[in-house]
């Protein structure tokens, strides 16, 4: 009966361990140095990839909504220049 809950128990903490250690891991023992090079380059690209920030898919509305704003200013602007200043 503990067997039967142990097992699973096991097997899910084999699967939340972290693949990049282990990716570390097999590059480490590869003899042949171009290899080990080429497993070395391809960590580097999957971390890299990992770290890049996801594309902003707003960036339009963000655009828009400074020109709005620049607008919104000047206008402003252009109003309070019309204020009689020392009247």
């Amino acid at each position: 009966m503990l067997l039967k809950h142990a097992l699973p128990a096991v097997f899910a903490l084999a699967l939340s361990t972290t693949p990049a250690a282990a990716l570390e891991q097999n590059c480490r023992f590869i003899q042949a140095k171009p290899d080990r090079e080429a497993c070395y380059k391809r960590q580097e690209e999957v971390l890299a990839a990992k770290r890049k920030p996801a594309p902003a898919a707003d960036e339009g509305k963000t655009l828009e909504t400074m020109r709005r704003l620049r607008q919104d200013d000047d206008a402003v602007y252009r109003s309070i220049n019309n204020i009689c200043r020392g009247c």
